[in-house]
Order: structure tokens, then C-alpha cells, then sequence
């Protein structure tokens, strides 16, 4: 199966094992909660997976590539103690902690979730010393005496022995007691995050029209010669970092990650082909909406591959703008999230109090609409003006009461996103929509104090004020990316780009699962009208496959 079936296989799992009755206990036991062993070629995501399931369930994630270990450091060490049987007191060999379930603990004491996954890498390379160790980890949840705690998903990944010369076959009674997922690269799954990431245009454009590149592993005389997803996915990276510096990505850059010399001269010469028609089609005037007939001339005579980049390139801007409209969305939910506890007034306790819904994580009403919208100013008895300074925010402050308000909102805040990055439930995009919404906030409360001793209710309504003219540069670039996407069907159809390269066009902005929430939102009537013809298609295909 792929990488995203797999994905899904895993969190039902946790779903199904973390389930529990009426009596607080598991619904599957714990010994028939079977360890999950994801089998499958380099380089496809199966540890990269383990972080985004751990962040979407909110559950712990405990990390091991046991190659790095020995069989002391797995089973614990040794120790003298004294025990008395029938009798007579005895020496006896016991271990100490294993260093592996040691970690698990400890995840659940620093981060107060109790579940989560113990992902063991490499599994099936262990040494020979440490084999047993894992067979007896698989069959019975146990590293030597010590037992992996209850609630605890154990998931293990490993490489099919034809690419890796350490790999050791697990015999029938182990396999016996896992469930075995065999997992394959694909592109179409792929490209779906390489969208999402943002990763560089490029890379996307090019693997569109040559898939067979997107997973290679061969074997030469001179060894083995490969291209991975992961290794497009940093190579990615770097384009992106080389050209913000303006430097210069060439064959011997890209054979650096693309270890394999054919491919990587092949998309060496398409990256500084498709530089080149970033220049030659003036792909930022278009996007100015300034057209040029001769222009339109050029594409019409060009070649099948020079037309589906400069789609690539179109793609990549309207991409751009949507992801800076989406991203804004995400911080006006987090800011308006926050701002309607404003009104609930200071409290009397003057600890910081864990919300159930976080700032950012629920779906609060649209961003369009200013916060406190249908809840007037005061709504929830906010304390009056002459409440004492300082009530409610945290110990130590002097400021008056509107700005302890929300100083104590920041706390709660700072504490739970605190609490969420050190249990590692923060993915790199969420980490920064919050960042952005908590430098707005401090930005609020420093005017607040500018404003000088206000009430609470009308301190809310300067609040209400600021956020509605921060949700105009949210409209705003809603607009833009509106705009953007108008500018790229002006330019396809003024090149007549309106047969197969509109297909991909369309396609590929399907693809974006960041896109959909926009596209299906935005007023652009020819991406329905388009998207339509493109849904006609694809039933018309399907019907003569079947006739056929």
C-alpha cells in the first residue's frame, strides 16, 4: 500500500487500541494489541509519517533507530542484588531500566500524555547480540524485565533485505504477532505533500512529466545507484535556500542527492531550462496582469515540455498567493479564538487555566467577520473599571485591569502552545501561525498600555477595532491570490492553453489539499466552469475503459 494508506492504517489503530469501556479499560487488552511492522524501500516516508500521526492523534512519540544501540543500552545493565528464598538469602543478576522504556516514562512525565507510539527503526538490522532482544520486544512488549507501559502503540520499520545486506528475517512465531504493512512509493501521494510543504516548483514540475524518475533504485557494477522522494524532498530544500542567496544549483549539486548520474543530469538541465522560462515568459508581469501578444505567440510555437513548465510556473505563483491567504486565515482564527475570552472579565484565581480548546486548534467563526460579532462588548459580566489592578493576571503585574486581562489571555496562551511544542504535537506550520498570533496579541496589549487606564469593555471595543483592521490585510490577500488565479487563466487562455495544459492546470490545483478550502470559496467562475469540463472528462474516460 502507499505511504498515506498506511498512515491512516496507523491511526485507525490507535483509535481502535487506545478505545476504552465503560470500566476505564482497553477494549482490545494490551496483549492483543499487536505491533505494527512497516516494511518497505528507503527513502518513502515511513519515519517521517510517525511524527504527523503522533501531532494529529495528540498522543506521545518515543523514537529509536536501534542500529545506534547495543544490548546493554536496549536490555539494561547489570547489578548484584540480595534475595531471600525459602529461606536463604541468594545473589541474584537483575537490570537496570532499560534505556528505551526509560525514555517512555520519561516522554510521559515531561509531557503529561499518557499514550502514544514507541517507534523502533531499523528494526530487522539489529546486531546479533541485540536480535533476541527484539524478538522478545515484538512478542511480548518487553526490552529484558521491563515492560513497555499500557496505552503504548509500538511500531517498528524496516527494509526488504534486497536493500540492506545487515537485514534479518523475523521467524513465524514473531511475524505471527504483528501486523505486517508492506509499503510502496507513490507519486500521486507524494506530490499531495510536496503541494502542502511548499516544496520548490521545480521538482514538482518536472517529476509531473517524468514519474518513472520519482523512485529509482538499480543495481551496478559499481553498486547501487538510486533517486528517493526524500532525496528530492532536500534537494527541494536547498534549491529553495541556494536561490534566495542567488546561488547557482548544477549537475555536480544535484548528483549530491540524486544519486544516480542519469537522472541527476536530466534535472540538472531542466532546472536551468525552467529558470530560463521563468525569464523568458515574464511569468511576474503576467501575474501584474500585463500580457504580451508576442508572448502569447511564443508559447503557442512551443514545445509540449517548455508549455507544461511554464504551467509549473503559473501554478507555483498561484500556489503562493493562496498559501499567504490561508496562512493569514489560520492566524485571524487563532487571534479571534483568543480575543473572545476577553469579555468572560478578569479571574479571581490568578493562575493561568489550561483551555480546553486551544488557541488555534478549535474553529472558531469565519475570519472574516470581526471578533465579538453577535456578543456585544461586556457579554460574559466582565469586571468593571474599578476592579482592582492587576486581578486575574499572573502575580507580580501592575498594569490596570484591561491590560491584565489580556496579559493573563498571553499566559494561557504561552502555556498551552509551551505544552504542545514540548510534547511535540506542533507541526513547523502550526508552530509559526501561532508565533504570528502571539507577537499580534503583545502588539495589542503594548497599545493597550498606551491607551492608559481603561475599562474593560471599552478596552474590548479598541480590540475589536485593531483586529478588523487586521482582518482587512487577511481580505486583502484573499483578494490577491483571487487575483492571482484570474491572471492565470487570462494568460492560458490567451495561448490557447485551454486543452491539456488546462487539464494539469486544474489538476494540479486539486491536488493541493491547502488549495480546496480557497478554490471552493473563491469567486473565480471560470475555475468551476473548467473544473466541471475536467470532472466530464474523467467520467468519459473511466466509461471507455470500461467499454474497452
Amino acid at each position: 500500500m502507499n505511504i498515506k494508506r498506511a498512515k491512516q492504517e496507523i491511526k485507525d489503530a490507535i483509535e481502535a487500541y487506545f478505545a476504552k469501556d465503560s470500566y476505564g479499560e482497553y477494549e482490545i487488552p494490551p496483549i492483543r494489541q499487536r505491533p505494527i511492522l512497516l516494511l518497505g524501500s528507503p527513502g518513502i516516508g515511513k519515519t517521517q509519517i510517525m511524527e504527523q500521526i503522533a501531532r494529529e492523534c495528540e498522543v506521545g512519540l518515543v523514537s529509536y533507530t536501534i542500529t545506534h544501540h547495543t544490548r546493554q543500552s536496549a536490555i539494561g545493565l547489570p547489578y548484584i542484588s540480595q534475595k531471600d528464598f525459602a529461606g536463604r538469602k541468594t545473589s541474584v543478576t537483575e537490570y537496570t531500566m532499560s534505556e528505551i522504556v526509560a525514555s517512555v516514562y520519561e516522554q510521559m512525565e515531561r509531557t503529561g500524555l499518557k499514550e502514544g507510539i514507541l517507534f523502533i527503526d531499523e528494526i530487522n538490522c539489529a546486531s546479533e547480540t541485540l536480535a533476541p532482544a527484539m524478538l522478545q520486544f515484538l512478542q511480548c512488549k518487553m526490552f529484558g524485565t521491563h515492560k513497555i507501559p499500557d496505552g503504548w502503540l509500538i511500531v517498528a520499520a524496516g527494509n526488504p533485505p534486497e536493500y540492506n545486506k545487515s537485514v534479518r528475517e523475523f521467524d513465524v512465531v514473531t511475524m505471527d504477532r504483528i501486523r505486517k504493512i508492506e509499503v510502496e512509493a507513490d507519486f500521486a501521494v507524494w506530490k499531495e505533500y510536496a503541494y502542502a510543504n511548499q516544496l520548490h516548483p521545480a521538482v514538482i514540475s518536472y517529476l509531473n512529466t517524468k514519474k518513472q524518475y520519482f523512485y529509482q533504485m538499480e543495481t551496478t557494477v559499481d553498486g547501487r545507484i538510486f533517486a528517493t522522494p526524500r532525496g528530492w524532498e532536500d534537494l527541494s530544500v536547498l534549491i529553495g535556500s541556494y536561490e534566495r542567496r542567488k546561488k547557482r544549483i548544477d549537475r555536480e549539486v544535484v548528483a549530491q542527492y540524486i544519486q544516480h548520474e542519469k537522472i541527476a543530469k536530466d534535472f540538472a538541465n531542466y532546472l536551468e531550462l525552467f529558470d530560463k522560462y521563468r525569464a523568458d515568459y515574464q511569468i511576474e508581469e503576467i501575474f501584474q496582469g500585463r500580457l504580451d501578444g508576442d508572448l502569447a505567440k511564443k508559447v503557442a510555437h512551443a514545445p509540449f515540455d517548455e508549455r507544461l513548465s511554464v504551467v509549473g510556473l503559473l501554478l507555483s505563483k498561484v500556489n503562493e498567493a493562496i498559501q499567504r491567504a490561508t496562512g493569514k486565515k489560520r492566524v485571524m482564527e487563532a487571534l479571534q479564538e483568543c480575543l473572545s475570552k476577553y469579555p468572560d472579565g478578569a479571574r479571581n484565581d490568578a493562575r493561568p487555566v489550561a483551555t480546553e480548546n486551544p488557541a488555534g486548534m478549535g474553529s472558531p467563526a469565519g475570519a472574516d467577520s470581526p471578533v465579538g460579532a453577535g456578543s456585544p462588548a461586556g457579554t460574559g459580566s466582565p469586571a468593571g473599571a474599578d476592579s482592582p489592578a492587576g486581578t486575574g493576571s499572573p502575580a507580580g503585574t501592575d498594569s490596570p485591569a484591561a491590560v491584565s486581562r489580556l496579559e493573563q489571555i498571553l499566559a494561557e496562551f504561552d502555556a498551552e502552545a509551551m505544552r504542545k511544542k514540548n510534547a511535540q504535537l506542533l507541526s513547523h506550520e502550526k508552530e509559526r501561525t501561532l508565533r504570528n498570533a502571539r507577537e499580534t496579541l503583545e502588539g495589542y496589549a503594548q497599545r493597550l498600555r498606551m491607551e492608559g487606564d481603561l475599562g474593560l469593555e471599552e478596552a474590548f471595543g479598541r480590540l475589536k477595532d485593531w483586529f478588523a483592521k487586521e482582518n482587512e490585510v487577511y481580505l486583502s490577500l484573499d483578494q490577491e491570490a483571487s487575483r492571482a488565479l484570474g491572471h492565470a487563466f487570462d494568460f492560458l487562455e490567451m495561448t490557447a492553453m485551454t486543452g491539456q495544459e488546462m487539464v494539469i492546470f486544474i489538476t494540479e490545483l486539486n491536488s493541493n489539499p491547502e488549495n480546496m478550502e480557497f478554490l471552493a470559496e473563491c469567486g473565480e467562475e471560470r475555475y468551476f466552469r473548467y473544473n466541471q469540463e475536467l470532472l466530464f472528462l474523467e467520467k468519459r474516460e473511466k466509461i471507455l475503459e470500461k467499454l474497452s
